[in-house]
């Protein structure tokens, strides 16, 4: 369906008569039929803008016992046009008792349903004027949803094994109209009032504090919150559990309240003392103080995404709020810290100041994305985390290099286009031209812009332009910025050194062989280079298709893109990489880090589009053997490892084996000289756990020794010898290869109370050899009894990954499609990632074949028209050409090396 433009849904909605006028009454339109066989009063996905909420009431009822909730919603309207009808959204509920409440009194309304468009109308049989409030008043029904959005159930094992249930909400994005009637789209922002009727034995938690509690006829009480401020119906949140609650307040007076299962409350403290420094950091560096006297965090046992930004009551995973110092590994603490960064920043970016419609998502989680590493940065040095921003910019690059990509800013219209845009071109893409921006303007510039966008904004909606007005001083951000989100993918651009000219040329980056696909795109984009006369950081904007800068003097290299800060690749034609390579060979310090992960990342993927011969690329892998550095170190096993993986599922054994042996021997050096244990800075430790795990999955004997021995130990125990945490995941591998060491490992996960131990254990346990446990943790996961539901894509992704497991994972994957889509909604990032996760290592015209004859046969409602199976399609055929192109030269590089490695028999 395509989006309807946004000139379109301002056009003056109709007012209802006896029959049903269409907004342009010169066309022929559809007319839509309620359930009833009525005429429907509106015919668009949008609502019409004839009416808006300003206030509603809203009282509710879930009786955790029977699993449903009943509710009575009041809400008052202004009306801006002289109508008969009200439409607004509610899904798979209920309604009854509809009633209008003018100023004259009361009176029935006559209720329609467009299930199809989740819409209701409401009729009445007066007109309602223009620039008057009214309100109405709806009592409603529906089940707790089984899914992960809505208002839905979740539940948990106490340690005695009885099971506890509890009801929570995620209504990002279009959810909220299965909890209650209402304007669910951003832009109708109102305030909101709420009361929830619950047992004793529960607590009941939402956006704003309890003012008051009443008893009720029957043992029940009735909590009454405070008025919330002005805000989007997606934000609202409640949840009626047993949750214990810790609590601190910050320096500016806000109470912050970390809750959980009373089994884990043990875990809090670490999120909670966070929260409080976070929460001080942006209120002073936003400059404007947040608006409510609270601020719950709650650790939710059954949770779709990652977190949830809800005004006054951010909701997480277990595993990305709670926290043990003594099993939880150095990435957990980085991991939770950023979450919770950056769902606090979304108390300003989206919640404050939320985006008009969808289209621009970017606004709110780019932001947020962005905000996440300049708050950490600045409050929790120590964990190092501008060392992996950079990551965030290949991983958006990897996705925006497909023809399948989209804009930044997109028009988006249903439920599932919606889901869509929760990607990574939103959050990372976002995050990293914000980055760009930053360092083009300068920080003090930028922060003084962004100050003013919050300021001018508050408590309204915006589109992108908003923000480039509120950042523009001497300099037309617009012009520049319009180019980075109003057109897909991202420039690679080509430099030519000769003597002291430089010669640049712009063009889409693309992974495909059609060249008509990169014709149209221009981009300004703002250069950074250094070389190796000068140090300085040199800038330049260019905005033509080709371009000539001068340099002040010769320079043996010139690098661009300076710590990689610009959402762009570098090609150096001529001798530009060979002169690139020597340096790396001989003096690589002399690059930082991110300047080194950028080359390593820019050269292997020119190997795609045929600009770098792949020995070119391989050659320059070399150095790494002395690399030490976190972010080249991860970036150089990024580019390598996928080349064997594609391997793994072909018959070539002996290619497989030898770029195992090769990426083994670079890193053989470093993985030598890491200590067993949890010392050393945070990037140190990170660095050390992604190693040795990687070593023991390759079968190094010297850390499946190691490995094993740990193990054993661990095993012989019972699990009471506590391992060193960042090498418990090199550790549970080597122990779930046998049957005995997976059933061990499964039992400790069953019995313990840590979520990232948990998360280790079933990460170990799906990439086991054995094929039956691999499957059997899929059904379970399924199932949700014995593995969490939440924990399947997970899994489903993790067992595809394994060579023993990636057939399984596919045929997984299609038998239990019907399920999967409605447990985790079409279009979510989870179903997106799903599909191209498992997907993206087939090489081969069969597998090709497969993929296509399956989503091929699917129906636009179960799924056809999702952005994800375009990429997919599109990865698989990049994979194959890959492998037609670059097989025999990666075959001759590697027996050139060998030879050239092998001893000599004369010696």
């Amino acid at each position: 369906m395509r989006a309807v433009p946004v000139l379109l849904l301002l056009l003056a909605p109709f007012a209802l008569s006896s029959a049903a006028q269409l907004p342009n009454p010169g066309q022929a339109k559809e007319v839509l039929l309620a359930t009833n066989g009525q005429p429907f009063p509106w015919d668009r996905m949008r609502l019409p803008k004839t009416v808006s909420p300003s206030h509603y009431d809203l009282s509710l009822h879930p009786n955790l016992t029977t699993l449903d909730f009943t509710g009575v919603v009041r809400i008052q309207l202004d009306v801006h046009e002289d109508t008969r009808a009200i439409v607004l959204h509610a899904k798979q509920m209920q309604v009854s008792k509809v009633w209008l409440l003018a100023p004259e009194g009361a009176s029935p309304l006559r209720v329609l349903e467009y299930p199809r468009f989740h819409q209701l109308a409401l009729l009445s049989n007066s007109v309602l004027t223009k620039g008057r409030r009214y309100e109405v008043q709806l009592e409603f029904a529906a089940n707790l949803s089984d899914s992960f959005h809505g208002f839905y159930k979740s539940s948990y094992h106490s340690s005695s094994g009885e099971v506890r249930v509890l009801a929570s909400t995620q209504f990002e994005a279009t959810f909220a109209r299965a909890a209650f009637p209402c304007f669910d789209e951003p832009a109708f922002k109102a305030n909101f009032t709420i009361q929830i009727i619950r047992e004793p034995r529960h607590i009941a938690i939402s956006n704003m504090p309890t003012v008051k509690t009443v008893a009720l006829p029957g043992g029940l009480l009735e909590d009454h919150f405070d008025t919330t401020v002005k805000m989007s119906t997606y934000l609202v949140a409640y949840i009626v559990s047993d949750f214990l609650s810790v609590s601190k307040t910050t320096q500016h007076g806000v109470k912050i309240s970390v809750y959980a299962v009373a089994e884990k409350i043990d875990q809090t403290a670490f999120a909670l003392d966070a929260a409080v420094k976070l929460l001080d950091f942006y209120d002073d560096y936003f400059d404007i103080p947040y608006p409510l006297p609270k601020q719950d965090l709650a650790a939710i046992p059954d949770f779709q995404s990652g977190a949830m930004e809800n005004w006054g009551l951010t909701t997480y995973r277990e595993t990305a709020l709670l926290f043990d110092p003594d099993k939880s590994s150095a990435s957990d603490k980085l991991g939770i810290t950023k979450v919770i960064a950056h769902e606090l920043a979304h108390q300003w970016f989206g919640n404050l100041v939320t985006m008009e419609w969808w289209n621009d998502l970017w606004l709110n989680e780019g932001f947020a994305k962005f905000m996440e590493y300049i708050s950490v940065d600045i409050t929790y040095p120590e964990l190092q985390v501008a060392d992996f921003f950079l990551g965030k910019c290949f991983a958006a690059m990897e996705v925006d290099s497909l023809s399948s990509s989209h804009p930044v800013s997109t028009d988006v219209e249903n439920p599932t286009q919606i889901q869509e845009m929760f990607d990574s071109v939103s959050y990372d893409k976002g995050a990293c031209i914000l980055n760009m921006l930053q360092d083009f303007m300068t920080p003090k510039a930028f922060e003084i812009g962004i100050i003013r966008y919050l300021k001018r904004y508050s408590y309204q909606n915006t589109v992108s332009s908003h923000l480039w007005e509120s950042l523009t001083d001497e300099l037309d951000v617009r012009a520049i910025m319009d180019t980075w989100t109003l057109q897909e993918g991202f420039p690679l651009v080509t430099v030519e050194v000769r003597g002291r000219e430089v010669r640049l040329s712009q063009e889409r980056y693309l992974k495909t062989d059609d060249h008509s696909l990169t014709k149209g795109f221009l981009w300004q984009i703002p250069l950074t280079y250094m070389t190796s006369a000068s140090k300085t950081t040199h800038r330049f904007l260019l905005k033509t298709k080709t371009d000539v800068l001068h340099l002040p003097e010769e320079a043996d290299w010139v690098k661009f893109n300076v710590d990689m800060s610009g959402y762009y690749m570098v090609h150096y034609a001529a001798d530009g990489w060979n002169s690139l390579i020597r340096l790396l060979q001989h003096n690589h310090t002399a690059l930082s880090s991110n300047d080194r992960a950028s080359l390593i990342h820019d050269v292997f993927q020119l190997v795609s589009t045929g600009k770098v011969r792949l020995d070119t690329a391989l050659e320059l892998s070399l150095y790494l053997s002395r690399e030490t550095e976190i972010m080249a170190v991860t970036q150089g096993f990024g580019e390598l490892v996928p080349l064997y993986k594609l391997m793994e599922k072909r018959d070539m054994a002996a290619l497989e084996t030898q770029m195992k042996d090769y990426i083994v021997g670079l890193f053989r050096g470093l993985i030598d000289r890491q200590e067993w244990t949890d010392s050393g800075s945070v990037t140190e430790r990170m660095l050390r756990g992604y190693l040795l795990l990687f070593g023991c999955v390759r079968n190094y004997a010297p850390c499946v020794a190691k490995a094993s021995r740990l193990f054993n130990s661990w095993r012989d125990s019972d699990g009471s010898v506590s391992l060193p945490v960042d090498i418990t995941m090199a550790v549970f591998v080597i122990g779930a290869r046998t049957p005995e060491g997976w059933d061990f490992l499964f039992e400790e996960y069953r019995r313990s109370l840590q979520m990232s131990v948990k998360s280790r254990m079933k990460s170990a346990m799906s990439v086991s050899p054995l094929q039956d446990k691999l499957k059997w943790m899929m059904e379970q996961s399924l199932h949700g009894e014995l593995m969490k539901t939440q924990d399947l894509p997970g899994v489903v992704i993790s067992v595809s990954k394994n060579p023993r497991g990636y057939k399984l994972a596919w045929d997984f994957l299609r038998a239990n499609w019907p399920t999967l889509i409605k447990k985790f909604d079409l279009g979510s990032s989870t179903i997106s990632h799903l599909v191209t996760e498992v997907t993206n290592q087939y090489s081969t015209r069969e597998m090709l074949d497969e993929v296509r004859s399956f989503f091929g046969s699917l129906t636009e409602e179960s799924g056809s028209e999702m952005r994800c199976i375009r990429q997919t399609y599109e990865t698989i055929e990049e994979n194959i050409r890959w492998m037609d192109t670059n097989r025999p030269l990666l075959q001759a590089w590697l027996d050139k090396r060998s030879r050239r490695a092998a001893p000599r028999e004369d010696l």
